[in-house]
């Protein structure tokens, strides 16, 4: 069946931990949200809410930051998917780029390797399930899978036809929400990187 030209897929990165505010790597590390996270999380369900989707069905990490996150912004009901984990840091988790390009010159989770964790490879494969697992529900409804920030910037390349490592080219900042759909019949970014603002200053 052809996927419906209204049909939306939002992706929404879970708000600000102490970690993610640090810059450092956080796959499988379970942290919480800190209260500025939380405060993005709300206001993220307001810009959500603003979308008017028709629907949703709401698909979150099992990692707390995106429950909470997921919880915050209105969808408490939210099933959990064990596929939407943040990617697999592995040796590196916890740690900063410039950390790691002290014995790895250039170092991005893109180009390079992470040792003890995930390859590209697996996590492509990843992030192609999730989306084959999401798009038969397009047809009635509208999809949501709140998550991470790399993971989220694979399922993008991906959504669009673009090898993995092209999610180097979408940054995506806390509690910020993608919109995925389509033109003329082709999958499509909609829209990038949206924020709500939080007592009317920008996240």
């Amino acid at each position: 069946m052809p996927e419906p030209e209204d049909a939306r897929l939002v992706l929404l990165r879970h708000g600000e931990t102490a970690w993610s505010a640090a810059h450092r790597h956080t796959g499988r590390t379970d942290l919480p949200l800190t209260e500025r996270g939380e405060d993005q999380a709300r206001a993220a369900g307001q810009l959500l809410a603003a979308l008017k989707l028709r629907d949703p069905l709401v698909l979150t990490s099992p990692r707390q930051r995106a429950v909470r996150t997921a919880e915050l912004a209105g969808f408490a009901d939210a099933t959990v998917d064990d596929d939407l984990v943040e990617w697999d840091y592995g040796d590196y988790e916890g740690m900063t780029t410039p950390q790691i390009r002290e014995s790895a010159p250039g170092w991005t989770i893109w180009t390079g390797a992470a040792p003890g964790g995930e390859t590209a490879a697996q996590v492509r494969a990843r992030a192609d399930r999730v989306l084959a697992a999401a798009v038969p529900a397009l047809p009635e409804r509208d999809v949501i899978l709140v998550g991470h920030g790399h993971f989220s910037r694979a399922l993008i390349a991906r959504w669009a036809g673009l090898d993995i490592v092209e999610g180097r080219r979408f940054a995506m900042s806390t509690a910020a929400a993608t919109v995925l759909g389509h033109e003329h019949e082709a999958r499509t970014i909609l829209a990038h990187n949206l924020v709500h603002t939080i007592d009317g200053a920008q996240q």
